[in-house]
C-alpha cells in the first residue's frame, strides 16, 4: 500500500506543481506579475497617500505637501532624475513609468512614479521620478502564505488518496494471494470480495479464468490418465502375444524382428508409465512428507543410478543435515537429472551438494556438449527434444526433465540449467531449508 500510495500521492503533488507554475506564467503574460499584485497591496497605503493627498495639493503645493508627508511617514521619498530611474528599470517598466504609471520594484520594497508628464508641479517636475523606499512590502510573507496554503491542499487531498489506495490495496493483495496459491497448485481457490470493491469486476474476471483453467487442466488430466491406463492393456496383450510368437518361431530372422518389436512395446510401456507420473504431478496431492538426512538420499541417488563409461564424482559439503521432503519424489527428480547427465556426459560427472543461508542447494554437473542458452528455457516442456538428442539412440521421450521440475516445484524450490566448470551442462536444485513443504 505504501508504494502505490507514495506514487500517486507524488504525482498528484507534482501535477499540482506544474500546475501552479503554469498558472503564474500564463497570468504573468496576460494580467502582468501576480507578485507586483501582492505588492501593490501591501503598499496601498502608500500609494493611497500619494495619489489622494499628495497629486491633490494645488499648483505649487505640492512639493509642500510631500514635504509633510516625509516628515510623519517611515517611507523614504527621493526625488531622482528620469534618467537614472530609467536606467534601474526594465523595457517593459520603462514605458510604465514614461506613461506616469506607478511601477513597483517589490525586491527592493520601492516603487518609481514620475511626478508629472507636463511639468505642472514645479519647474522641471516632468524630468524628475519620485523613488518611494522602505515600502512595508513582504514577499517572502506572501510566499509562505503561499506554501502554507499548498500545505493544506495537499493535506486535504492526502486523507482521500489514501483511503483510495488502501481500498485498492486489500484487493490487489487479496488478487495477489490468491494468484499464488493457484499458481502452486491449488486450482480451487477464488478472490472473495465484496461487490462493492473498486476491483471486484476485475475479481469475477480472474475468477472466471481460473475456473476455465481449472476445467482444462482436470480434462486434460483426466483424458491423459484414462488413455494411459487404457493403453496398458493393448500393450500387455501385445506382449504375451509376442512371447507365444517368439516360442513358436524357427526362423532366426523373425526372432530378431519379434526381438525389435518387444523392444518397441518395452519403450512404449515406459512412456506410459512416465505420463501416468506427469499425470500425478499435475494433480493436486499431499506429498508424502518426512525428515531426511539429505546425505543418505543423494548416496541412494548414487547407488541407483546404471553404470556407464563416464565416471560419477560426488562432493557432499559436511554438516549437510536432515530436510523435510518426499523422499521418493525428490529422489525420482535429482535421479532424473543424474540419468540424463550419463546420457550426454563424456567421462565425468559430478554431484555436488551445500547449504545455503536461505536452504540447500543441489547441482549436477557433466562434461558433455552442452545445452544452448536460446534452448535452456524450453528443455523443461514435455517432449522437447534438442535437435542433437533426437536420435534414439540416447534413448528417453522428453519427460525427464519435465518430471524433475515438476517434483522439485512441488517441495517450493527451483531448477535451473546453467554452463559447467566442467564443460557441460549444470542443472542446480534450489530447496527452501527450515520451511515445511508446499501441499
Amino acid at each position: 500500500m505504501n508504494r502505490i500510495f507514495f506514487r500517486f500521492f507524488v504525482l498528484v503533488m507534482l501535477s499540482i506543481t506544474a500546475a501552479t507554475f503554469v498558472i503564474y506564467f500564463a497570468f504573468s503574460r496576460l494580467f502582468g506579475d501576480p507578485l507586483d499584485d501582492i505588492a501593490r497591496s501591501q503598499a496601498a497605503a502608500q500609494i493611497f497617500l500619494l495619489e489622494q493627498y499628495v497629486d491633490q495639493a494645488p499648483a505649487d503645493e505640492w512639493l509642500a505637501r510631500l514635504n509633510k508627508v516625509r516628515e510623519v511617514s517611515t517611507v523614504r521619498y527621493d526625488l531622482i532624475p528620469l534618467e537614472q530611474a530609467r536606467a534601474q528599470l526594465g523595457s517593459g517598466r520603462r514605458a510604465a513609468l514614461d506613461r506616469g504609471e506607478i511601477v513597483l520594484d517589490p525586491a527592493r520594497k520601492a516603487f518609481f512614479r514620475r511626478v508629472d508628464l507636463e511639468g505642472e508641479r514645479y519647474i522641471g517636475s516632468h524630468e524628475e521620478v519620485l523613488h518611494a523606499q522602505n515600502l512595508p512590502i513582504d514577499i517572502g510573507q506572501a510566499l509562505k502564505m503561499e506554501a502554507l496554503r499548498y500545505v493544506i491542499v495537499a493535506i486535504a487531498l492526502l486523507v482521500p488518496i489514501a483511503l483510495w489506495s488502501r481500498s485498492h490495496w486489500q484487493g490487489l493483495q487479496a488478487l495477489s494471494s490468491m494468484a499464488d496459491e493457484f499458481g502452486s497448485g491449488k486450482l480451487t481457490v477464488r478472490a472473495h470480495m465484496k461487490s462493492s470493491a473498486t476491483i471486484y469486476p476485475l475479481a469475477e474476471r480472474i475468477n472466471h479464468m481460473a475456473g476455465r483453467i481449472e476445467d482444462l487442466l482436470e480434462a486434460q488430466r483426466s483424458l491423459l490418465n484414462s488413455v494411459s491406463h487404457e493403453l496398458r492393456t493393448p500393450i500387455a496383450r501385445l506382449e504375451f502375444a509376442l512371447e507365444l510368437l517368439d516360442a513358436r518361431a524357427k526362423d532366426p530372422d523373425l526372432s530378431k524382428r519379434i526381438a525389435a518389436m518387444e523392444g518397441d512395446l518395452a519403450e512404449l510401456n515406459n512412456l506410459v508409465s512416465e505420463l501416468l507420473d506427469m499425470s500425478k504431478l499435475d494433480s493436486a496431492r499431499t506429498l508424502q512428507s518426512a525428515t531426511l538426512s539429505l546425505d543418505e538420499l543423494l548416496h541412494e541417488c548414487c547407488g541407483a543410478l546404471p553404470h556407464a563409461s563416464a565416471k560419477l564424482d560426488c562432493e557432499f559439503e559436511s554438516g549437510l543435515g536432515a530436510i523435510e521432503a518426499d523422499g521418493r519424489l525428490l529422489g525420482r527428480a535429482i535421479g532424473n537429472l543424474l540419468r540424463n547427465a550419463q546420457k550426454y556426459a563424456a567421462a565425468r560427472i559430478l554431484l555436488s551438494a551445500r547449504r545455503r543461508a536461505d536452504g540447500v542447494e543441489i547441482a549436477i554437473d557433466d562434461d558433455g556438449p552442452g545445452i544452448p542458452e536460446e534452448e535452456r528455457d524450453k528443455i523443461f516442456d514435455p517432449f522437447y527434444r534438442l535437435d542433437r538428442s533426437r536420435d534414439r539412440a540416447t534413448g528417453g521421450f522428453g519427460l525427464g526433465l519435465s518430471i524433475a521440475q515438476k517434483a522439485v516445484a512441488l517441495h517450493g524450490g527451483t531448477l535451473k540449467v546453467e554452463s559447467s566448470a566442467l564443460g557441460g551442462a549444470r542443472f542446480v536444485i534450489a530447496l527452501p531449508g527450515g520451511k515445511g513443504l508446499k501441499e
